[in-house]
């Protein structure tokens, strides 16, 4: 599979996001992105680095966001569980819209959604099938932004992408939780 979010182990995931110098947005850092403490548009003389960093990171949202699509339609969805779904993919929605305009103020062209995407469709059979799906692209998220956070030029789009980690991993906890795993499996993530 093309992605990241389809690598079985968080620590290969890291290193292959990282290796296309990647980074997963969302959350308060996005806000910080989008313009809402004048980053972007005090950044001056973009590190072309960091716009790579912040498309690569668009990427993963647009792709996250096919994926929730993937899930809410699959019809396996219960209310309560769909509906966080659908909060979830909202979210990066936002991250998507934000991250895009962030590109362009730093002088980047944002990458555009691909037409198709390789999830494991066939294997998405119970409602815990896409639960476990969607954690596992949460946990991808959180792994990448821990190699990522030292990447960037500007060590404001750093701080933005360290507060971020903190909203991927409540998402990867809400998920567990519904799966009725323990929220908060250690006291260290990597």
């Amino acid at each position: 599979m093309s992605s990241f979010f389809h690598l079985t182990t968080p620590a290969l995931a890291r290193r292959l996001f990282l290796g296309r110098s990647g980074l997963v947005l969302s959350g308060p850092a996005i806000a910080l992105l989008a313009g809402q403490h004048q980053l972007a548009a005090a950044a001056g003389a973009a590190d072309p680095k960091d716009v790579q960093i912040l498309n690569t990171a668009l990427g993963a949202e647009l792709e996250a966001i096919a994926a929730y699509q993937v899930g809410a339609q699959s019809g396996l969805l219960q209310k309560p569980v769909l509906d966080l779904a659908v909060t979830f993919q909202g979210h990066h929605k936002e991250h998507a819209d934000l991250l895009a305009r962030t590109v362009e103020k730093l002088g980047g062209k944002a990458m555009a959604a691909k037409a198709n995407y390789d999830f494991p469709v066939a294997s998405l059979k119970t409602q815990a099938d896409v639960l476990r799906f969607a954690a596992k692209l949460e946990q991808g998220a959180v792994s990448a932004y821990l190699g990522a956070v030292p990447l960037f030029a500007n060590r404001d789009l750093s701080k933005a992408a360290a507060s971020i980690l903190g909203d991927e991993a409540m998402h990867w906890a809400v998920l567990r939780q519904a799966l009725g795993d323990v929220p908060v499996p250690s006291a260290f993530v990597s």
